[in-house]
């Protein structure tokens, strides 16, 4: 059974978080079925975001920086990116102002990603704040996990309802040479402490390079055997900068049959809803596996994901190079009336599937960390 050493430096980052004042009076609530959880809100006064395909979009990925604590070889060049002046990028007043006007619109879950979020000093409070707008149900986060051990607990207490943990290999070397910098002793770390406190949704996403990281699939499942968590291998996919070829990529079928040579007895897990990956899970585990497929096996169809770039543009598909300056029409004085309807037009020109991995590869596109993970 594959197992990693703790070093003291993890166990201390463990230790301190789990001491913080106040731990023992958390709760959490209780998840009431359907696609997003947490408590239920007023029902959205306009409906649905609906694109000309039928596809409803009631989630919003929100970019809070462009900055980040790694150098992930997959979401940035070698050479580092130019990133926006800071006045260029959306205040906090104006983050929450189009996250209520996304809300009125009918987006129930908010994820907040990267660069790295956990590098806002402000982060317990926007989460606060972003959880209790009127319509949303989830806050979600995506981060590395290098400066998060520390901040879970007044994350938590502000309302923070899952976590993404981006975890490439458990090999420190590896870790280091694909994410250009040190840090999983703290990935790790803040793993266990946001399991420790008893975060009820917890997921791992992996990213599978050929060549790389492939040989380590089978370790990564067997974090599923004591932990209730997701592990999710994701497809490796181009952005700018990023050297994706497909000789690089391992798709679904290549790491689900290593999965199943370990794990004769594998098993499909119950999907969920709005589920970007199809579920697995070995006999005798706590948690489960995942595959995102995104390249291989597109889910565009069941699409009902938007993105708010940290300067303030819509994107409303991962892949496209159409964007719209919400911040610029904001400061312009654009009332919410007015925003919503740039939302609207936006996603009125969604195309019905991605172009395809080889004409992916030719687009224009930001790099990832200036998407947001």
């Amino acid at each position: 059974m594959f197992s990693f050493s703790r070093s003291a430096s993890y166990s201390g980052v463990v230790r301190r978080a789990l001491l913080a004042p106040g731990l023992r009076a958390l709760a959490w609530r209780g998840a009431p079925a359907g696609c997003h959880t947490g408590s239920p809100q007023t029902a959205p006064p306009e409906p649905p975001l609906l694109d000309l395909h039928g596809r409803t979009h009631d989630y919003l990925r929100i970019s809070l920086t462009e900055r980040c604590n790694l150098r992930c070889q997959y979401c940035m060049p070698a050479e580092g990116v130019r990133l926006s002046a800071r006045a260029a990028l959306l205040t906090r007043d104006e983050l929450l102002r189009l996250a209520r006007v996304f809300a009125a619109l009918g987006v129930r879950k908010l994820r907040l990603t990267g660069g790295e979020p956990t590098l806002r000093a402000d982060l317990p409070e926007l989460v606060r704040e972003l959880r209790a707008l009127p319509g949303v149900r989830t806050v979600a986060m995506t981060s590395n996990g290098v400066a998060l051990a520390r901040r879970l607990p007044a994350l938590q207490r502000a309302g923070l309802d899952a976590l993404n943990l981006s975890l490439d290999s458990l090999r420190a070397d590896r870790y280091e040479r694909l994410a250009r910098r040190p840090g999983l002793a703290r990935a790790l770390a803040s793993l266990d402490v946001a399991l420790q406190l008893g975060l009820p949704r917890v997921k791992v996403n992996t990213v599978l390079v050929r060549g790389f990281n492939e040989d380590e699939i089978c370790d990564f499942v067997e974090l599923t055997r004591e932990r209730d968590i997701d592990v999710r291998f994701i497809e490796f996919m181009p952005f700018a900068g990023n050297e994706w070829r497909d000789a690089r990529m391992v798709p679904e079928r290549a790491a689900l049959d290593a999965v199943r040579r370990r794990y004769p007895a594998l098993r499909p897990a119950a999907p969920e809803p709005c589920r970007t990956a199809s579920l697995w899970q070995a006999p005798g585990h706590r948690g489960r596996v995942g595959f995102i497929s995104s390249m291989s096996k597109p889910f565009c169809g069941s699409c009902n994901r938007l993105r708010l770039t940290a300067d303030g543009n819509l994107k409303v598909c991962l892949f496209g190079e159409a964007e719209v300056s919400l911040r610029d029409a904001l400061r312009a004085g654009a009332d919410d009336a007015a925003l919503a309807q740039l939302v609207r037009a936006a996603l009125r020109r969604k195309h019905k599937q991605h172009a395809g991995m080889q004409n992916l590869a030719r687009l224009k596109n930001r790099p990832m960390i200036l998407i947001g993970g």
